[in-house]
């Protein structure tokens, strides 16, 4: 006969308690002769002391943008939305330092020193690209009022380490050159295609082998755009970082703050030491105002609240885009400051930003 223990059941119809049998195989269960099937799980711990970066990408996100009639080349509401899943990660995992963002993809930079999930790559990945995906879902409704969402989105993710802080700034300036490149190349191709009526390989013929100044040169001669006036979240993609923010009652509080910045050259990172030295959070100091100004200055940030989003941005420009509400606006009020040019630049980033074209899996995101 098999040993057997007991457990009390209550029954809410007899209103009593009942022994009722429990198999001690049950309690073994953890141990049995199937346990060594774990011995199949690999172990994918990220190397120590290296910056992990989760890069999420959008999956067939072309279709996706015709399905849901998103505006052309760049819709406001779309990048809204991509910012606000993006916070809705950073406020779950602390350990991210910052985060960059541009087209439909964003990439999240953890702490070098993080143990979050023991340094797992696959439960770092997993984590961030379902909970933005979700977090992109849930706030959909927010962002594009009366308009059902017909499928759901998918996203791609990879985990890349990177061992040093020149490694890391590196990466993210291809990051921010990449913007530059396809969005010049999205503005000219789709004013074509739209304003023009040429087909989409016609539109492509023509900018074939183009270089930025050519690019440039056609949005102004054919259609009056002067690209340096196009919106800076356009341009440059917006980054994310924590910072301390005054709460309109004399006390600072943690909150992801978006900028619109060159993340490229050095002054970005000389005003914003904490995030690769790891120290603590800095005072948000929008551009303008005294470097210690009285608390509080609630004039001085801004709460984004398209159906309650909660990142916080710079209001100290005029919106580029108008004839659009406010909420829609907020990413083009950000810190865009030095937009004369005097920010310190890297000469090799700077030579991808006059390459020719987008690669070829760039380019497939700007057909209709």
């Amino acid at each position: 006969m098999k040993p057997t223990l007991f457990r009390n059941v209550f029954s809410p119809s007899a209103q009593m308690v009942i022994n009722k049998p429990l198999s001690l195989t049950a309690l073994t269960m953890a141990k049995s002769k199937y346990e060594y099937v774990k011995d199949f799980e690999v172990e994918d711990k990220c190397l120590p002391n290296c910056w992990i970066v989760v890069r999420i990408d959008g999956r067939g996100f072309s279709k996706f943008a015709e399905a849901h009639q998103f505006v052309k080349p760049n819709d406001i509401a779309a990048l809204e939305l991509m910012n606000r899943a993006a916070v809705t990660v950073m406020d779950d995992f602390r350990e991210i330092v910052l985060s960059y963002g541009q087209s439909d993809e964003y990439s999240f930079v953890f702490r070098k020193d993080t143990q979050l999930f023991k340094r797992r790559g696959s439960k770092l990945m997993s984590n961030v690209n379902s909970l933005f995906t979700s977090a992109y879902v849930y706030h959909w409704p927010r962002f594009f009022r009366g308009r059902e969402l017909h499928y759901p989105p998918s996203f791609d993710a990879r985990v890349v380490l990177y061992p040093t802080d020149k490694n890391l700034r590196d990466y993210l300036a291809w990051r921010q050159a990449d913007v530059h490149v396809n969005n010049l190349y999205n503005t000219c191709f789709w004013n074509l295609v739209l304003k023009r009526k040429m087909t989409a390989t016609q539109a492509e013929e023509k900018l074939r082998g183009t270089l930025a100044a050519h690019k440039n040169e056609l949005l102004f001669q054919e259609f009056g755009i002067n690209y340096n006036n196009e919106p800076p979240t356009f341009r440059k993609g917006t980054t994310l970082v924590r910072k301390l923010v005054p709460d309109g009652n004399g006390r600072l509080k943690p909150l992801v703050v978006a900028l619109v910045d060159d993340i490229i050259g050095d002054r970005f990172w000389k005003e914003n030491p904490e995030v690769i030295g790891l120290k603590s959070l800095a005072t948000f100091q929008p551009s303008g105002l005294p470097s210690n100004p009285p608390l509080p200055q609630p004039s001085a940030v801004h709460v984004v609240h398209p159906g309650h989003a909660t990142h916080h941005q710079v209001n100290n420009k005029t919106p580029a885009v108008t004839g659009r509400p406010n909420t829609l606006n907020a990413l083009n009020t950000l810190n865009t400051s030095n937009e004369d040019g005097n920010t310190e630049r890297n000469p090799e980033a700077d030579k991808h930003k006059m390459q020719c074209e987008p690669s070829e899996s760039d380019r497939a995101r700007c057909k209709p």
